[in-house]
């Protein structure tokens, strides 16, 4: 598809993500319960969300004491070599914890960035960048791969078609082991093949697969969130045979996945919210297990359906039969064995 092609595309742009005048307000669930959010943003997009409205929502009633920063584009360097202007983005990360004080130690306790991995062997220098600036904090890179030819989406630059096995693009994942990096997997679920296949050729690399796998409820599949369901999870049962992959319950407020109940009058509470996002959820957790799976907030692109506090509780409902021990994996201690957190801070 030729540039001039691209530009006629629909442009996915649902309400952006700023507070609701008439939000959800809730009370805690489980007020005590630990939690890491291991997926969230800083950025002036989707109503701006900086360091200190992160810090009024992990205190709003959960027990939120760490989370994991992941990279979107933001605080690029605006001087030097073009391939390092994305440690920007993981100095500005650091320097935004310090400014919260006390809060610091658990605010992007983890840190995902950016490298344009198609650099190949050179992308080292890069992740070498990184790893310094993040002060002992830096974990992975995240290259979206999510693309559609039907639609245009998102703040983030629109990936090549085939990103994940271009011949370039390996070279660079392959720098990822020598360096201690994971890798975060963004991209739709008719694609979901190409991270089995990256999983499978980099087994030492550790991969996670952010939002479930992007499943689609929009341009073709607007319609027919039965038959992407359907799609997608043949294709999550082969990812689930590679046990270095873990997966992120959440970010189905993105608008991607079509979520916009344009039939209430308000925006959803955490029963509708479970209830609406069960069938994405359960089959994850049967087939990769509480141990490989974390929740997460992805914020603050979810804000667009609901409140912080309203979010976590429709995940704590979904986990309600879950065990002691199924509970903590799903709500820290997966997201603190993937991205190698150290114990848990409390931020109260």
């Amino acid at each position: 598809m030729s540039e001039s092609q691209e530009d006629d595309l629909p442009v996915i742009a649902h309400r952006p993500a700023a507070p609701h005048a008439d939000a959800v307000t809730e009370t805690a669930l489980d007020p005590d319960l630990p939690i890491i959010d291991p997926h969230h943003h800083f950025s002036e997009h989707w109503g701006g969300y900086l360091v200190n409205d992160l810090k009024k929502d992990m205190t709003a009633g959960h027990a939120v004491a760490a989370t994991v920063y992941i990279q979107c584009g933001h605080a690029y360097r605006t001087t030097g070599p073009e391939h390092l202007k994305p440690v920007g983005e993981t100095e500005y990360v650091i320097a935004q914890s310090a400014a919260a004080g006390k809060a610091g130690a658990g605010i992007a306790a983890g840190i995902v960035g950016y490298a344009d991995l198609r650099l190949g062997e050179q992308v080292g220098e890069v992740l070498a960048a990184h790893i310094q600036a993040g002060q002992g904090r830096f974990r992975g890179i995240r290259q979206s791969g999510a693309r559609h030819e039907a639609f245009k989406h998102g703040v983030l630059p629109r990936p090549p078609q085939g990103l994940y096995g271009d011949p370039a693009f390996r070279r660079g994942y392959a720098a990822l082991a020598a360096h201690g990096l994971s890798f975060d997997a963004w991209i739709y679920h008719p694609r979901i093949d190409e991270v089995v296949a990256l999983a499978q050729a980099f087994p030492e690399i550790p991969l996670i697969l952010d939002h479930v796998g992007g499943v689609l409820g929009v341009g073709p599949y607007e319609n027919d969130r039965a038959g992407a369901l359907k799609e997608w999870l043949p294709g999550l049962q082969r990812l689930a045979k590679c046990p270095n992959v873990r997966i992120k319950l959440g970010g189905l407020g993105t608008a991607t996945f079509g979520f916009d109940f344009p039939e209430l009058n308000r925006p959803p509470n955490s029963e509708e919210l479970a209830a609406a996002w069960r069938p994405y959820f359960e089959p994850c957790l049967e087939l990769f297990g509480a141990h490989r799976c974390m929740f997460e907030s992805n914020f603050p692109v979810d804000r667009r359906v609901a409140e912080y506090v309203v979010l976590w509780n429709a995940f704590k409902r979904i986990a309600a039969s879950a065990t002691p021990d199924e509970r903590a994996a799903l709500f820290h201690g997966t997201a603190a064995a993937t991205y190698k957190l150290p114990p848990l801070v409390s931020i109260a």
